[in-house]
């Protein structure tokens, strides 16, 4: 093409784009909407866009209209998701139309109101200041209306997805759980389902549809209510924390303020209320109703069931109701964070409870036992996460770390070579195959392995459940059943004893061939060695942490808080959002000498070490 010609064609073109340019500035230059929500007006897009882009609402005060910012200004967290949103819409407003607060605005704001009920703290949605920023609108000012409309959009992201997933990443504190799993895509669905619901019962159904569908997260919120009312009580009664005592008291016995505690077991209804008018006196000693009720009472907080006023459960009795408040809302939360199919999973271990339960396909109740979990000294607390249960092993090998091995046994080796085969040990290549020379030198430099032969005296037991996980943690056996009668069994190196394991193993195997009971137990008593059977169907399986639960038999029930998880998840929220929401990486507990990893193998050697036997339990 000779230049003459090209210059005309480029001419052309030129014009054509200036004519196209001008075409899409005469109709406003709209992109293609993406939302289903109901047009609105773009008049102040150019405001909603700057706000948006700043990630923050500003610090001062509209000084025309005295409209408050945000209480948790910095709203970074969610600004890709408010870009999305007003993007998707074409930075139309989303929550006034001629200049007053929509239908869906005034239900969040009662929503926003009634967090506490949802165990959230409301002023993390600014429910005390939407009474001035419904005011600010009746000015029609551009600058109240476009801070209305952004904080509105902050306030309900921030709470959909706080219900959804909760507010922290579980990753924050290590805890394992897919939580991503169950995240939405905020700027969708707060377009599509929040921004036209059209009466107050539309936003109360869509929240519900938030939360988690469980049974056991509904009890707890409803419970939460209770406790909500019961500390409302306990402040205005301004009663002092009852006395301990040096002695525990039983039946019969002495305490000097008996109608104080009598109070106390009558808030939660341990002690039904005294009846009669006018109501009968104190009683003069603690008598047979008292320990019933302290019983009652002891029995709800993991303590031991012997019906007498002991100093543990008078230092319970002095928790404040508040405190029960703040158990049933890190319980809310954690159970946010479940995805399907652990929100129903069919075993769940709660740490500070030390009880294992197990659920039918319907999710209903099968069994409860009790469990021996990680130990809070020395750093071994069993992890929180989540895994599908893919095998068992019988009569399994207990192989001892090399670090381990140099420290605890080479010592005894040098003394008595002997040692090892005495302790029912034995030592094998790196192939498996068992060797019968060597030296104490090999074994401290790792050139032999040292493993504990299966049996009834094994570190293990006779039966492992695997649940693979980077911790190396799973359910087992042990031949130190008497820890199971103690009502706190915080005793393992991180693994999770349990106290029943055949019939644990039944249960597991149930519809799998021709396991039953009896051919559980002759694989445990007589089978071959190191025996692995794969589940047809893994089970998911939780390794929880709820201080506050609503147990089997209707009632709340509250546990020491052991591991420090929940002063951590406290200390969280006080700091206000933005939450930590970026997962950080999970790494197990670990000494940087890996000598911990005596935790991750789940064994201990009080045993074979005599003077250590009293203080310290096998893993």
């Amino acid at each position: 093409m000779v230049p003459s010609v090209m210059m005309k064609v480029s001419l052309r073109s030129m014009c054509a784009a200036c004519a196209l340019g001008l075409l899409l500035l005469a109709n406003g230059c709209h992109r293609h909407r993406k939302s289903k929500s109901q047009r609105n007006t773009d008049e102040y897009a150019d405001k909603l866009r700057q706000l948006v882009e700043k990630k923050q609402l500003p610090q001062e005060k509209v000084d025309t209209s005295k409209m408050p910012n945000l209480r948790w200004p910095n709203f970074s967290d969610y600004q890709a998701s408010m870009a999305t949103f007003y993007d998707d819409r074409n930075y139309e407003v989303a929550w006034t139309r001629d200049g007053a607060p929509t239908a869906a605005a005034t239900a969040f704001i009662q929503q926003f109101q009634d967090a506490a009920a949802k165990g959230l703290i409301p002023e993390d949605y600014d429910a005390s200041r939407w009474a001035d920023r419904v005011q600010a609108l009746k000015s029609k000012s551009a600058d109240a209306i476009s801070l209305f409309d952004v904080a509105m959009t902050v306030n309900v992201m921030r709470y959909i997805s706080d219900l959804r997933i909760g507010r922290v990443n579980p990753s924050h504190f290590n805890f394992e759980i897919p939580v991503q799993d169950k995240k939405y895509d905020l700027a969708e669905f707060v377009s599509d389902n929040a921004v036209d619901a059209n009466s107050t019962t539309d936003v109360p159904k869509l929240i519900a549809s938030v939360e988690p569908d469980s049974d056991q997260y509904r009890q707890t919120e409803a419970a939460l209510a209770h406790y909500l009312d019961l500390a409302k009580q306990q402040t205005q009664a301004k009663e002092e924390p009852l006395p301990t005592v040096a002695k525990a008291v039983s039946v019969g016995g002495a305490y000097p303020n008996l109608a104080e505690l009598e109070s106390r077991l009558q808030l939660e209804g341990d002690l039904a209320p005294s009846a009669g008018d006018p109501p009968p006196s104190p009683p003069r000693v603690f008598n047979a109703a008292l320990s019933g009720a302290v019983k009652s009472y002891q029995h709800r907080h993991g303590i031991a069931e012997d019906g007498k006023l002991t100093a543990q459960t008078l230092k319970s009795l002095n928790v404040p109701m508040t405190d029960r408040v703040a158990q049933l809302q890190d319980s809310l939360e954690r159970w946010r964070w479940l995805p399907e199919p652990y929100l129903h999973a069919r075993l769940m271990v709660n740490l500070p409870e030390f009880v294992l339960r197990g659920y039918d396909p319907d999710h209903k109740l099968d069994f409860t036992m009790r469990v021996v979990v990680g130990q809070v000294m020395g750093e071994h607390q069993t992890p929180v996460f989540t895994h599908m249960m893919k095998y068992l092993v019988f009569r399994p090998y207990w192989s001892v770390p090399v670090d381990i091995a140099k420290k605890e046994l080479v010592p005894h080796i040098v003394a008595n070579h002997e040692y090892l085969a005495s302790k029912n040990f034995e030592v094998t290549n790196h192939k498996g195959v068992v060797q019968t020379s060597y030296t104490a030198r090999d074994v401290a430099q790792g050139m032999v392995m040292v493993r504990e032969k299966p049996g009834p005296k094994n570190s293990l037991g006779l039966v492992k459940f695997i649940f693979p996980n980077q911790y190396d943690i799973y359910l087992h056996s042990t031949p130190a059943v008497s820890l199971f009668e103690r009502s706190r069994r915080d005793f393992s190196h991180g693994c999770i004893r349990v106290q029943k394991p055949a019939d644990l193993a039944a249960w597991v195997l149930d519809g799998q061939g021709d396991w039953d009971l009896d051919k559980v137990q002759d694989a445990m008593n007589t089978g071959p060695d190191n025996h692995t059977v794969s589940l047809k169907t893994p089970l998911p399986i939780v390794i929880f942490y709820l201080t506050a639960i609503v147990n089997e038999d209707g009632q709340v029930h509250f546990f020491d808080d052991i591991y420090g998880y929940d002063a951590d998840m406290q200390r969280v929220f006080a700091k206000g959002p933005p939450y930590p929401i970026k997962p950080e990486p999970i790494v197990p507990p670990a000494k940087p000498d890996d000598t911990a990893r005596l935790q991750q193998n789940c064994a201990f050697f009080s045993r074979i070490i005599p003077d250590r036997a009293s203080s310290n339990p096998r893993g």
